[in-house]
């Protein structure tokens, strides 16, 4: 159902410090997230699957279980903010989902969905917070391993947590030594504030609602990621809105591929902040995602 994702060299970094693009934006849906979504629609009965799923989504989510739950012959129902980008509703609605929107804040949809399941008997398939969406995730890892296996350093987006714990979890079982680190935007750090005060933080929402990174506005980190995050996750740094739009044209320009500015983040720190990383001869950033809205993108090139 998800495609193996290729491991592209970039160009502008060959040996001795070599980087690696994970290609995530390359999926059927444009993400990482129908990994995670098939993974745990797969997993439900047959009965649970006639009942419907629903999820909550900013909207790579939303296509994912979209995309899985059509596959499956599945009804899906998804909960998405009113300023969730036009492409990512528009091609969740092209998917066959019913679309229920609600106001910007992530609690908005999350009591939306719970409230709809009970209503409707829906299975509920949540966008980070559960351990077969964690597991789907995963499989990003595995795949990274196979193809580089002397990687030294795995640069991961976070958001609600499930794709940075996944991978790390899947990369650690395998190589201990593997220094895995989280990347952010400064205006939604509270991953980085959880993991240094050893408990989850939340930030205020509007503040986080204000990146360019619309899929990495989810606050606080998820409670069942975060136990992975706490042990197996190296460090989390963050990148500024000035260093993502950077990014994303860098990508473009210099790579020849797109990225969201969510799926950015990771190359933005690469680029950005090499000082503030652990050295190394092989890093790998997952790109998670390519659903950048045609006005964005025209802005940031502009």
């Amino acid at each position: 159902m998800a495609t193996r994702t290729p491991l592209v060299a970039s160009p502008a970094y060959p040996a001795p410090a070599q980087l690696f693009f994970k290609m995530e934006n390359m999926q059927p849906i444009g993400s990482f997230k129908l990994r995670g979504a098939y993974n745990k629609i797969a997993s439900l009965t047959n009965e649970e699957r006639k009942r419907g799923v629903i999820a909550h989504s900013s909207g790579n989510h939303a296509q994912g279980v979209a995309y899985a739950a059509r596959a499956m012959d599945t009804k899906a129902t998804i909960v998405l903010p009113s300023s969730a980008p036009k492409i990512k509703l528009d091609a969740t609605r092209a998917l066959g989902a019913e679309i229920v929107i609600v106001g910007p804040a992530s609690s908005e949809r999350v009591e939306m969905a719970d409230k709809l399941a009970a209503q409707h008997g829906y299975v509920l398939v949540p966008p980070y917070n559960d351990e077969m969406i964690i597991a789907g995730q995963g499989t990003i890892g595995l795949e990274i391993f196979e193809d580089l296996e002397d990687v030294k350093l795995v640069l991961v987006p976070v958001s609600g947590g499930g794709l940075i714990s996944g991978i790390a979890t899947a990369l650690k079982a395998r190589k201990p030594n593997i220094k895995i680190v989280g990347v952010e935007p400064e205006l939604a750090a509270d991953a980085q504030a959880s993991l240094k005060a050893g408990k989850i933080i939340k930030f205020d929402p509007e503040k986080v609602g204000k990146t360019i990174a619309d899929g990495l506005r989810t606050t606080p980190v998820g409670s069942i990621p975060f136990e992975y995050i706490y042990r197996y996750v190296d460090d989390i740094v963050t990148v500024s809105e000035d260093e993502i739009r950077a990014a994303v044209k860098r990508l473009l320009l210099e790579s020849r591929f797109l990225a969201e500015p969510s799926g950015a983040v990771t190359s933005a720190a690469f680029f950005f902040h090499r000082d503030k990383l652990p050295p190394a001869k092989k890093t790998v950033a997952v790109v998670s995602g390519g659903n950048i809205a045609p006005e964005m993108l025209r802005e940031i090139l502009a």
